[in-house]
């Protein structure tokens, strides 16, 4: 049976792109060792919003910036850029100009989940955001991310106009709240064990481990 990691996680943290990488690390370095069994993994994304009571129309990024982190922002930038670095991210934070709401975002998730494409989705929004710098407020912007990341458009269009999704979206965001979630990334492996923040492989492989042997 396959260990289920639960990553949750936002779009616009640079700490969960970094984990993703990290993530990605551990599970090749589980499928590169010689002598060791093989451990199944399902990987299954989880939605948080950093700000929940951002407008859905998102705000000006700078604005955003001065808010949260005064004058300090560039130097906060500046370490998780070289973190990003050596995680193989190029970051390119200058090229933000928008400070999303990721309702949305995080809709577009879930649905890629049903059609087996979450990772394919998840990794285009962070690239999209982080690196190309795409407005993630507007819905065309959106639904060409989740068409790139091979979710069918017309499902992708619709998942967006349905407000029950939305709900639904912020409901498990809510849920994660109440688990005690208060940062992100925030990895839980088959609901025994959880690591919190963007760890270095080798304690994500030591967890995937645990949580098979406890399986067993």
């Amino acid at each position: 049976m396959a260990v289920q990691i639960e990553v949750v996680s936002d779009v616009v943290c640079p700490w969960c792109f970094i984990g993703k990488r990290r993530l990605e690390s551990a599970l090749r370095a589980l499928r590169q060792r010689p002598d060791a069994p093989d451990i199944p993994v399902e990987v299954v994304w989880r939605p948080f919003q950093l700000n929940p009571d951002m407008p859905e129309g998102g705000m000006d990024r700078a604005q955003y910036l001065q808010r949260k982190f005064g004058a300090d922002a560039g130097q906060v930038y500046a370490r998780v850029s070289a973190v990003g670095r050596d995680a193989g991210i190029d970051f390119d934070f200058a090229r933000i100009g928008r400070q999303p709401n990721t309702l949305t975002a995080h809709q577009l998730i879930a649905l890629a989940g049903a059609q087996r494409r979450q990772d394919a989705m998840v990794e285009r929004l962070f690239r999209a955001y982080f690196i190309e710098g795409a407005d993630l407020t507007r819905q065309d912007v959106l639904v060409d991310l989740a068409e790139q990341a091979g979710v069918e458009r017309a499902s992708a269009q619709a998942e967006l106009d349905d407000p029950g999704r939305r709900w639904a979206v912020a409901n498990e965001d809510q849920a994660a709240r109440a688990m005690g979630v208060q940062g992100v990334p925030f990895f839980v492996f088959d609901r025994r064990l959880a690591v919190s923040g963007a760890q270095e492989a080798r304690v994500l492989v030591q967890a995937i481990e645990r949580a098979a042997a406890q399986a067993d």
